[in-house]
């Protein structure tokens, strides 16, 4: 099916049919709210509860399916998001709001994902090994985990949900599927794909809704056995608290005050490239996004001037527009978020650099500039999430001062230093509190087949993507055997 064949009103999947809800939601185009660009079936607890239910009774056959047959479904749907990854990217531009080649790049990493773990299926591994006790023998298997409760964000609707739906049915989970929201359009386009590409019902289901309804029965409900969850800080610690409480597996990424450390010896104009990109392509709308930019004494007045310069150039503007460097906020209510954070900067001391106003297109959407503030270290732009396009300078006197910096943050997710020094670079990476570090790189760009996370306030439980989404979708079962 085709987005021009899009239900008026897009529906819940709930165990193989699509299910009307009890209410109707709207996502509009944040580059031109006038335009609505779904109106979507809002699912409540009753139906949250019969996707549980369905994904439950399908879990025996589909956990005991063979890896041929889940990796099929997988490249079959990793195969179709890159042959419409043009269409795909346009869906997402307009209800998300990136730049429509940042959207369409999404897309295609979606269909990465999802053949990258086709493969995986293939690759389950165990161990065999000799035991302690004489003629036993000892096997290492894994096994699925059983229900997953899946609740992504509106920042990367393609993609993040590609890396935790993928790996949960590789492994033979079953899954309910919360998508965002502001995003529902782009949750409904995916699920539609998975669900026409072979899968039994009851396997992968998709309920739309708010999250006080049908992301609190995810949580909550006794047959989810696991939540994967990326979103803020504030609730993943009530997911976190609500699921442990009856032992249920918990993964969460919630976010970043991440680092660009800049030290004297860098390639400037390679370390503005860096700040740029990192700090304010996707509107600064990433976990990863590098707000907090560390310049060393000797370069700090010429990286402010010229990174000014380079902000007064980046044209913002509607997504699909093309040439568009920075798109719009996604909705009225971040943008209100970013603007409070403005006040409290220039409220606290920091000194306004440039940007942060509101914009004027030819079409009505949530715009703004670039912002950048000289800030120090207690300032709270400088040590909370905006999660817009907003990023401060912080001076250090020296490299340890940068470290020391870098590591003054509760989030430890990503951190970046832009060097020529191997010395500074290897010893950067060692010791930054992070789960990801990049050198001479912007901190907001991870490849699809390696680990993504973070420690401290970033994120709780198993490492995602990779072959080490294993940790999180399967559970490890120890056989002994007298041979």
């Amino acid at each position: 099916m085709r987005l021009g064949d899009m239900q008026q009103t897009p529906r819940n999947l709930i165990n193989g049919r699509w299910e009307i809800g009890t209410t109707t939601g709207v996502s509009t185009n944040p580059s031109d709210t006038r335009e609505v660009v779904a109106e979507y079936a809002r699912a409540d607890r009753n139906q949250t509860e019969q996707a549980i239910r369905a994904a439950a009774d399908a879990l025996p056959y589909w956990s005991q399916s063979t890896p041929q047959r889940r990796a099929d479904v997988l490249d079959q749907v990793g195969n179709e998001l890159l042959a419409r990854k043009d269409e795909l990217g346009t869906l997402l531009a307009r209800e998300e709001g990136k730049t429509l080649p940042e959207a369409v790049a999404e897309v295609a990493r979606a269909g990465q994902i999802f053949k990258f773990f086709a493969g995986e299926a293939l690759r389950i591994q165990g161990e065999l090994m000799a035991s302690v006790r004489q003629g036993v023998q000892v096997d290492v298997t894994r096994e699925p985990v059983g229900v997953v409760g899946i609740v992504a964000p509106w920042n990367f609707p393609m993609a993040i949900p590609a890396w935790k739906i993928a790996p949960a049915l590789a492994y033979g989970n079953t899954v309910v599927f919360k998508p965002a929201e502001l995003v529902s359009a782009c949750g409904w386009a995916l699920a539609e794909i998975i669900h026409r590409c072979g899968l039994p019902a009851g396997v992968f289901n998709m309920v739309m809704g708010s999250g006080r309804e049908v992301g609190q029965t995810l949580v909550e409900h006794p047959l989810v056995n696991a939540v994967s969850f990326t979103g803020s800080v504030a609730t993943g610690e009530r997911i976190l608290r609500s699921a442990t409480l009856r032992r249920a597996k918990v993964q969460l990424e919630m976010g970043g005050k991440n680092p660009l450390v800049v030290l004297a010896d860098a390639d400037f104009e390679q370390a503005i490239d860096c700040a740029l990109q990192g700090s304010y392509y996707s509107t600064g709308q990433r976990c990863t996004a590098s707000s907090r930019l560390i310049v060393e004494a000797p370069v700090h007045e010429a990286f402010v001037a010229r990174l000014r310069q380079r902000l007064s150039t980046l044209k913002v503007g509607h997504a699909l527009e093309r040439g568009t460097e920075m798109g719009p906020v996604v909705d009225s209510h971040q943008l209100a978020h970013n603007q409070s954070y403005l006040d409290i900067a220039r409220n606290e001391g920091a000194e306004h650099v440039w940007g942060g106003e509101l914009l004027e297109r030819p079409t009505p959407g949530h715009y703004m500039s670039p912002a950048l503030f000289l800030a120090q270290p207690e300032h709270r732009i400088a040590r909370e999430e905006v999660f817009g396009p907003v990023a401060c300078v912080l001076k250090a006197d020296d490299y340890d001062h940068a470290l020391a910096l870098a590591n003054d943050t509760p989030f430890g997710l990503c951190a970046g230093i832009c060097t020529t020094s191997l010395k500074r670079a290897m010893h950067f990476k060692r010791h930054a509190a992070v789960g990801m570090t990049m050198v001479n790189l912007p901190t907001a760009g991870v490849d699809f087949h390696v680990p993504f996370g973070g420690r401290k306030e970033s994120s709780y439980g198993p490492r995602e993507q990779g072959r080490y989404a294993a940790e999180f979708y399967t559970t490890v079962k120890t056989g002994y055997m007298l041979a």
